[in-house]
């Protein structure tokens, strides 16, 4: 499993962009995790699934009204990743107006989340191999700070816990 000083896995997540900009062309595009990182500092969370009850409730309302707060704490992009295709990823980002914001990164085939070790198997449940819910502080690729959620918890992942984590 990943852990804090490690560097994040060099795989390709998938972005669905609904305008045209800084290069991207409108539909899924790859974003290679070590170049999209590179000189960064990045508050990536990872959840279950797109639309699903706690990440649509809380952890994506929780980064968007913290959006301004993790910018003036040095951070330059947050992330979201989930074990959906783009296009599921592009229609949550919709639903949950995160356009400009939030990125919302597509691992579709859990290559991210199997690479890091914070896979959630939901077999059984209708949701297959899914990643944990975390929240990791990322800089120039490395891991600085890492909060795991036990099962079916919501309490150390969240927006807050991490801004703290960040303004440290």
């Amino acid at each position: 499993m990943i852990q804090i000083g490690d560097t994040l896995p060099d795989t390709t997540l998938m972005e669905f962009n609904e305008v045209e900009g800084n290069g991207c062309s409108l539909g899924p595009n790859p974003v290679q995790v070590g170049a999209a990182c590179a000189g960064k500092t990045i508050a990536l969370f990872a959840v279950p699934g797109a639309f699903t009850p706690t990440c649509s409730a809380k952890h994506v309302p929780g980064f968007m009204e913290k959006a301004a707060e993790f910018k003036a704490a040095g951070v330059d992009e947050l992330w979201c990743l989930a074990v959906n295709d783009a296009f599921v990823m592009g229609a949550w980002a919709r639903d949950q107006k995160t356009g400009g914001v939030i990125r919302m990164l597509a691992d579709g085939d859990a290559a991210f989340a199997k690479a890091t070790g914070l896979t959630l198997d939901l077999h059984g449940k209708g949701l297959g191999l899914r990643s944990n819910r975390y929240s990791m502080l990322v800089k120039d690729g490395k891991v600085v700070q890492l909060n795991i959620e036990g099962p079916g918890k919501f309490e150390v992942s969240d927006a807050a816990t991490l801004l703290a984590q960040a303004q440290a």
